[in-house]
């Protein structure tokens, strides 16, 4: 028993170490719906597409959640987006 634990605790070490040692990657960016307008911030490492798929991605990808919320208050402020 002894031995299933310390293998558990060195193979969380080494997953921390990649994760933590992987080059961080812009994840999100704007959505906007057709029809309605509305801009949305979307999650790139979320693995499916937004349903429904009448969308269209407005903006670049950017490194954060705060800076996609910058990204929109432009589009806002510009009429882009609504809401």
């Amino acid at each position: 028993m002894l031995r299933v634990t310390a293998l558990a605790a060195a193979a969380g070490l080494a997953l921390t170490a990649i994760v933590a040692t992987s080059p961080a990657e812009a994840a999100y960016h704007l959505i906007r719906w057709e029809g309605t307008g509305v801009c949305q911030v979307w999650d790139q490492s979320i693995p499916t597409k937004p349903i429904p798929s009448n969308y269209k991605t407005v903006s670049k990808p950017v490194p954060t959640f705060a800076a996609a919320l910058a990204v929109k208050d432009g589009m806002l402020k510009k009429g882009t987006c609504q809401l």
